[in-house]
């Protein structure tokens, strides 16, 4: 697959992913709120990590800086 999660995208959601589960071990989030949202943070680190988004290939979006080669 190619890569189409960009710098600033990956910075996003690792940053979104640690608040969920700042959120979580302070006992702010609960039940099924706390399982949804742990996936999803997962779902982002998984993502980042991998620099690769299913739901931006369906899209045909990017956010990957476009190379300039000549």
């Amino acid at each position: 697959m190619n890569k189409n999660v960009g710098t600033i995208d990956k910075g996003i959601r690792i940053l979104l992913a640690i608040t969920i589960a700042v959120l979580y071990f302070t006992g702010t989030l609960s039940g099924t709120t706390a399982i949804i949202l742990g996936i999803l943070a997962v779902i982002f680190i998984a993502t980042s990590f991998a620099g690769t988004c299913p739901i931006y290939s369906i899209c045909r979006i990017s956010t990957t800086k476009k190379s300039t080669t000549k």
